[in-house]
Order: structure tokens, then sequence, then C-alpha cells
């Protein structure tokens, strides 16, 4: 529309782009909130997208702002976002133009109160019991006495003291330990890095296998403990391949690995209790239990050498007991040489006929037959090559004579081709005799060069004095420049002609 126009009213007030005006909102609305604290319900949670960002909403019952957690930022979190759950973000305000819409840039997130805690750690519960890491039936047993203990808590706490003072008052083992923190972002993937390392260690190798691990900790808060709530160390405690033992807390405390451990002790020192017997106690148990088989053995010795001496008086006498075979024996030995009479009656009788059968079958009848079969092979074979023979000279003779028709033909268009090529050779020497710098010369022409054999193409090249070589037809000589360079020298002036007067005229002057 022209600026001119009635419809339109002149005004003062000053434009603004799209982009000047998304700028300028952008700027206010990060001064004003620059560091935010927001609770809120996360809402339209799907995980990381493609670029590892992720996108989703805080609301509650009146208002919902956008989020957005960068793929660096997610990585660190130590709570990750969860459809439903509350939650507190940390973080800045600002402007997405694309959408002409604000959200917050979150750089951390916490449960919102205990309540939260407890109703994400219920969730978490349901889910890794429902992949059956909690069954009872995939637990293990623990050894009775270990020979190599492996502990996996913090190497500066009371906890260590502890478990090894009771292990020293009960029964001294060999411990290993595996140094972790219990507490704060890398608690967790600590401690499962240290229940899969137990677990790698070889047998029979430089550093001993433990036969049982403890994973232990003093109490605290519900937060102090949530590294053994995590998804990480859970599945690393299901997974272990070593009767695992879990003494996180105290009595009243529980965690997830309590319920994926092969076995919970209320307390640390409770777990170096479960581990080991008391070493006097085994003693005197041992003791009595090896009096109680030593008394066994001899009332067993007693009991059977007895019951051999009952069974030596029912025995029966050497001669009743041979009486008996020595009959049967007898009377086999009067049916032997009947038997292997008609034994061998019937053996030739078979042999008899086997011989009838082989006179049919002779070797000498098949040899003759045989050689009846050979002598029509031998015929027929004789009379195929004859006939292959023939063919195969009537096929040689046929590409003899191809050959030959190929090779005078061949002969001919050699002696076609090498003609052609001599006149054209012909042709393009006498051009080139034609176009050569000798032919040129012939016609008058020559070829002027200075002292270093450049050609002299002008007169601006030349000056007086200076020496040059001119090439004619049949030879060269050397010439020296009499005029200056540049534009030829003037011809000298004619004498002005003296007209001689007419007759009749006389000279005024």
């Amino acid at each position: 529309m022209d600026s001119e126009s009635p419809d339109v009213k002149p005004s003062n007030t000053p434009e603004w782009s799209v982009s000047d005006l998304s700028g300028a909102l952008k700027r206010t609305l990060e001064d004003a909130f620059g560091f935010v604290r927001v609770r809120g319900e996360i809402s339209g949670y799907r995980g990381p997208v493609g670029s590892g960002h992720v996108y989703f909403s805080l609301k509650d019952q009146n208002a919902k702002i956008d989020a957005v957690i960068w793929k660096g930022v997610f990585g660190r979190l130590k709570t990750r976002p969860q459809e439903g759950l509350e939650v507190i973000a940390t973080g800045k305000i600002t402007t997405f133009a694309g959408k002409s819409s604000y959200q917050i840039i979150i750089d951390s997130l916490e449960p919102a109160g205990v309540g939260a805690l407890m109703a994400l750690l219920e969730e978490r519960r349901k889910k890794l019991a429902a992949e059956g890491l909690f069954d009872e039936a995939r637990k293990q047993l623990i050894p009775y006495l270990p020979g190599v203990i492996g502990v996996v808590t913090s190497p500066t706490g009371a906890v260590i003291r502890d478990i090894l003072h009771r292990l020293e008052d009960r029964f001294p083992r060999h411990v290993l330990v595996w140094p972790v923190r219990v507490q704060g972002d890398t608690s967790a993937n600590e401690v499962a890095a240290a229940i899969a390392g137990f677990n790698a260690l070889p047998q029979g190798g430089r550093i001993p296998r433990p036969d049982v691990i403890i994973v232990a900790r003093g109490g605290g808060s519900l937060e102090d403990l949530m590294g053994f709530n995590e998804e990480a160390v859970v599945r690393a405690a299901a997974a272990s391949q070593i009767p695992l033992v879990s003494a996180v807390g105290h009595e009243t405390d529980w965690t997830l690995i309590d319920h994926a451990a092969d076995l919970r002790a209320p307390t640390p020192t409770g777990a170096a209790e479960k581990v080991v017997p008391v070493r006097a106690e085994l003693m005197s148990l041992v003791a009595d239990l090896s009096r109680r088989q030593a008394g066994a053995m001899r009332r067993l010795s007693d009991r059977r050498r007895s019951d051999l001496r009952a069974l030596a008086r029912a025995l029966p006498a050497p001669e009743a007991v041979l009486s008996g075979p020595r009959q049967r024996l007898d009377l086999a030995a009067t049916r032997l040489a009947p038997a292997l009479a008609r034994n061998a009656r019937a053996h030739e009788t078979r042999l008899a006929g086997l011989a009838q059968r082989l006179n049919r079958h002779s070797p000498s009848a098949r040899l003759a037959g045989y050689a009846a079969r050979l002598d029509g092979l031998s015929n027929r074979l004789r009379a195929g090559r004859d006939a292959l023979l023939r063919a195969e000279r009537l096929r040689v003779a046929r590409a003899a004579e191809r050959v030959g028709d190929l090779a005078q033909r061949s002969r001919r268009a050699f002696a076609q081709g090498v003609t052609r090529r001599r006149d054209g050779l012909g042709s393009l020497w006498a051009l080139m005799r034609s176009l050569g710098p000798d032919s040129v010369l012939a016609r008058g022409y020559a070829l002027v060069r200075d002292d270093a054999g450049g050609l002299v193409r002008g007169v601006a090249q030349a000056h007086a004095g200076q020496g040059l070589t001119v090439q004619v037809s049949d030879g060269r000589f050397a010439v020296t420049v009499s005029g200056g360079g540049g534009a030829p020298p003037p011809r000298p002036a004619r004498p002005p002609r003296k007209e001689t007067p007419k007759a009749g005229q006389g000279d005024l002057f």
C-alpha cells in the first residue's frame, strides 16, 4: 500500500524486526530470571532425542513451562527425569524464537521431598522386581568359612575398621578392600564397578578371587543412601557370581541392594558375623564331632565283626558247595563228543553245497564271459576310432582350406594398407617440404639473428654498430648495422631539379 494513502496515519513509533523484538524479549527475560528453582511435575517425558538432548514440560495445577536438558548435563544428573515425578529443577529462563515461547534450561534436578523419593524408589523396586532381580530362587548360599572376603566400602570410615575388628575376634580371614565413595554423584557407579571388578578376578590369579563380597556403609538419611538404590548397583549385585552380603545403613534402613543381595545384614558388624563363624566355637564343635566320629567308628567295627562271625557260622562246607557243579560238569563231558560229531556232519553238508555253488560261479567261467564282453567292446572301440579319425581328417581339411583363404585375404589387405600409407606418407612429405623454412628461404627470404641467436623481427631490435647474422637458402653471412634503430633512416633528399626555361619566356628575377 502506498505510504501516502489516506488510510495510513503517520506515527513516530519505532519499527521492530521480528528478530530484534525476539532478541530484546530474550535479554529482558534472562536478565530478570537469570537463575531460578522451579517445582513441578514432569510431563511429556520421552527420553533423549537423537541429538542426546531431553525435552519435556514442568506443570502444576494451573500452568506449564517447557524444559530442556542438554546432552552434557543429562549425563551428569543424579536424578533422572521420569513421567509424573515431582521435582525441583534449577536453571535459567530463556526464550525460543522459533516457537515464540519461553522455557527453562535445567542444570540440576532433584526430587521434591522425601515423599517423592519414596515414590521413586517404590516404582523402581516394582520395575526391578518384575524383572526377577529380587527372586529368592536366584540367590546363592553364603559359604560357611570363606578363604577370601571382598569388602566394598570407604577405606577411611569406621565401617571397614569395625568389619576388620569383628573378623579378627571371630575368625581371621584374608580381606580385600575395594575403596569406593559411599555417598555422592559417583557413588553408584563406583560400587557397581567394584562388584563387577571382584567378579572379573580369575581363579588362581595374582590377586585372589573373593569367596564372598560385603557391600557396607554406615547409617544416614535417605538422600545419603540413594547411591545404593540406583539401578546400576542393584543390577551389579544381582549379576554377581560371587555370593554378596548387603550391609548398608542401620537395622531400620532398607535399600534396593538389600533385595538383590544374597543376604542382608542389619549392620556392617553384623555382616562380618554372618560370613565367618566363631573360631573357638568351631574348634570345640570339631573336637566334639571328632570324638563322636571315633566312637561311632568303634561301634560300627564291633557290629561288623559280630555280623561277620554269624555269617561265617551260617556258611555251608566247601564239599557241599562244589558237589553240584562237579556233577553238572561230568554230565556235560559225556554229551560233548556226540554233539561235536553232529556239528561236524552239519558243517560238512553245508560245505558240499557251497562247493557246488562255487563250481557254477568258478573264476574260469566268469573269465570266459568277461573275455567275450571285452572282445565286443574292442571291436566297437576300433570302429568308433576309425569313424572319429575320418571325421577329424575331414574337419582338419576344411579348417586348412579356410585358413588358406583367410591368409590370402590377409595378404591382400596388408598390401593394400601398405600402399595407402605409402601414398599418404609421400603426400605429407611433399607438403612438409613445401611449408618448411628451406623452401621459404629458397624463394628469396632471409632470417636475421642477433649475437645471442635470437630472431630480429623488427627495426626497433637493431642499433647502430650491432653485428647481425643473415641466413639465406645456401648459407649465412655477417652484417653490421650502419644506421640507428627504430624507424628506418630517412632517404637523402634529392637536389632540386632545375627546369629549363621555355623558349620565348624570360626570367623575371
